[in-house]
């Protein structure tokens, strides 16, 4: 009788002890839902550990420009080219700072020390083409130390036959995501090693273009592009040139030349752009320049302007 009283009594303690362990074992998985849910987890190994280049010292004069709660807003009169025509249409640049989260790669809500400053770019366009309209979204989040690659790109664009998305990621490697309506353009993952890139450039530029780099380069060419032009993703070979009031890339074997005009003097602002693209074959090659040039420029933190009242600033900048 004993043993048996023994017996069950050893059975209550492990069934107490199995029971308090899946508990536990429980909470964490709870817990690391919870965390999921609420933000991608990133494991260690894929944060970037390299030896980073020195920061770039911020100037008196950037840090009141760039650090007084406003963005710059600058519109554009676009001529753009798409099929084989220049199609009339609105550009818009917006830049302003961020503290960004190095971790997950989003804006951070509150500030901490081991966020990441960067300049932010919003580049818009908008144009026609026949019947229907298209609309270019490009993101690039690039650290104001200058001292490494953007760390996150994405680039939306959508027009009445479908909408595409690309979104790169700066970890252990560049980490791409892609989704299209578009059956040569369908939905991937995949990695390919870091490298310069054109979409950074337009920060670079702002925070100091004399570090912009010279001479015969490998770069990945901008995102929009790359979408409508069916172009492998990866760094091609260019060759950049830098004068006091402008930038050049002459892409080698792209048939394409983009070459930026700004002012020489702080904040190097982005006066305009110019796109020549050559495509086609033989009899029917066409080589067409998309143009950008600068209607105005505003200061504004046009997050808190929702209000109908606020619509008179887009009449500042000139925009329909």
């Amino acid at each position: 009788m004993i043993k048996i009283l023994h017996y069950k009594t050893l059975v209550v303690l492990l069934i107490g002890i199995m029971t308090t362990f899946t508990a536990c074992n429980e909470y964490k998985s709870n817990t690391s839902t919870s965390n999921t849910t609420a933000a991608p987890v990133v494991s260690a190994e894929k944060i970037k550990t390299k030896p980073l280049a020195p920061k770039t010292k911020l100037s008196k004069d950037f840090k009141e420009y760039w650090y007084n709660g406003e963005a710059e807003i600058t519109s554009y009169k676009l001529e753009q080219a798409r099929y084989g025509e220049i199609r009339e249409g609105e550009a818009v640049l917006v830049f302003v700072t961020e503290d960004f989260l190095p971790d997950i790669q989003v804006k951070a809500d509150n500030y901490s020390k081991e966020n990441t400053p960067v300049l932010k770019v919003n580049a818009t366009k908008n144009f026609i083409t026949g019947i229907y309209p298209y609309s270019i979204m490009q993101s690039t989040f690039y650290p104001v130390a200058d001292n490494q690659h953007a760390i996150k790109i994405t680039t939306s664009v959508q027009e009445w036959c479908g909408q595409t998305y690309t979104q790169l990621n700066n970890r252990d490697n560049f980490e791409i995501l892609t989704h299209s309506y578009f059956q040569n353009q369908a939905d991937k993952s995949f990695e390919i090693e870091k490298a310069l890139t054109e979409n950074e450039l337009w920060a670079k530029l702002r925070i100091n273009p004399k570090n912009l780099p010279v001479g015969q380069i490998d770069i990945i060419p901008a995102m929009e592009f790359i979408r409508l032009n069916n172009v492998d993703f990866k760094p091609h070979k260019a060759l950049a040139t830098l004068k006091d009031d402008s930038y050049t890339l002459s892409y080698d074997n792209l048939s394409r030349t983009l070459k930026i005009n700004f002012s020489p003097n702080f904040p190097f602002e982005i006066l305009g752009w110019e796109e020549t693209t050559t495509s086609g074959r033989g009899d029917s090659v066409k080589t067409l320049t998309t143009k950008a040039t600068k209607l105005e420029t505003i200061k504004s933190d046009y997050w808190n302007k929702k209000s109908k009242s606020d619509s008179n600033l887009r009449d500042d900048l000139k925009l329909k």
